[in-house]
């Protein structure tokens, strides 16, 4: 199919792009380093519906993918510890996976301040995201509950 014929990508699979490609630039911010502003420049140049070393990213919506980015960065201090109470007591946020800390952390910020998109659609977005990275495993189920936790702590709502 040429790219004339294409079916325009609609925006819920853009922002589901921007949600991947948050997760991949707090992982590589939490592993490297390096600083928001840095990490946001190179995928909206670089990574965003680009083609890298034969990897072809999905065309994401650059707003969604920088306020989340920028908001967990911005709100780790509030992020962080609802993430830590609803881990196992005795389980640090520093124990876990750091891409699984990411998924959480965007899934969070979600969850606090994008009011206007349904929990079910957070929590399942990202849930989708953590099967993707973990093909085994208990990762998906531990994002579905930690964000269930936060939902229902912070608007007094759960995914059905």
């Amino acid at each position: 199919m040429s790219k004339d014929l294409q079916p325009p990508v609609k925006p819920a699979n853009q922002r589901g792009a921007a949600r991947l490609a948050a997760v991949q630039a707090l992982y590589q911010m939490d592993i490297g380093g390096t600083g928001v502003l840095e990490v946001v420049a190179e995928y909206e140049e670089h990574r965003l519906g680009q083609e890298l070393d034969g990897d072809t990213y999905l065309k994401a919506d650059p707003s969604w993918f920088r306020s989340i980015v920028s908001g967990v960065v911005r709100d780790q201090t509030k992020i962080d510890p609802l993430v830590r109470a609803t881990l196992q007591e005795g389980w640090p946020l520093s124990r876990l996976d750091s891409t699984l800390r990411a998924i959480l952390r965007a899934g969070t910020f979600e969850i606090l301040e994008r009011k206007d998109v349904p929990v079910p659609v957070i929590v399942t977005e990202y849930v989708e995201i953590a099967q993707a990275f973990f093909f085994e495993g208990d990762e998906p189920k531990i994002v579905n509950a930690v964000l269930d936790r936060i939902a229902k702590q912070v608007r007094g709502e759960t995914r059905k």
